[in-house]
């Protein structure tokens, strides 16, 4: 069909247009590496500066970050990362020593954080299914989820589609941003793949 000067182009109506392709939400998860620290950190400030995600009311710092790396690793225990294509950090969530006795040697408890943007997409399911994979991989027996009681329904919620289970609450014992605060707790029995090799996780 030829069109005369001055003509308009018919114009689809929307439901008749082409869909446009949907931008892909790509990551890959990894272990975490000394260069991805400050970047952690600046995720993790986020939440301790706008939000009671996090009881902490003091922004870390890169040196704590190092050494709770270092100790994460020589307890052999997991820091995983998101990256984006570009490398960049998207989230994370590692496990950590639960309480302060061997005796608990064999649980741990989780920490997972998304970054701006990151959430609503799938990836803290995927990030926290890799903590526990990598967890059971290890030979732990326990993980436990310690949840601030106020904005963190999002968190509750994700914990209890990978199987988790309340196991109690506390109220009123944290106060940020001028509120008293609780927590929830959660708990995942999982299956070790192997025994865990024998380590103390708090030397004398």
């Amino acid at each position: 069909m030829q069109f005369e000067p001055g003509d308009r182009r018919r114009v689809l109506p929307r439901h008749l247009r082409p869909a446009s392709a949907p931008d892909t939400f790509s990551y890959a998860i990894r272990p975490a590496r000394a260069a991805d620290l400050p970047h952690v950190r600046e995720i993790y400030n986020h939440f301790v500066s706008n939000s009671a995600v996090t009881l902490d009311e003091r922004r870390s710092s890169v040196p704590y970050w190092r050494d709770k790396f270092a100790l994460l690793e020589q307890l052999g225990l997991p820091f995983l990362v998101a990256v984006s294509p570009s490398g960049a950090v998207l989230g994370y969530a590692l496990a950590q020593p639960w309480a302060g006795k061997n005796a608990y040697r064999y649980t741990v408890e989780d920490s997972i954080y998304l970054g701006p943007g990151a959430a609503g997409k799938g990836l803290g399911s995927a990030l926290l299914q890799a903590l526990i994979d990598a967890c059971e991989q290890r030979g732990l027996r326990e993980m436990v989820a310690v949840v601030s009681d106020q904005g963190a329904d999002a968190s509750i919620r994700l914990h209890e589609k990978l199987g988790f289970v309340e196991a109690g609450r506390m109220g009123r014992v944290g106060r940020k941003f001028g509120r008293d605060l609780g927590t929830v707790y959660l708990r995942r029995a999982l299956r070790p793949s192997r025994p865990r090799r024998r380590l103390s996780l708090f030397p004398r």
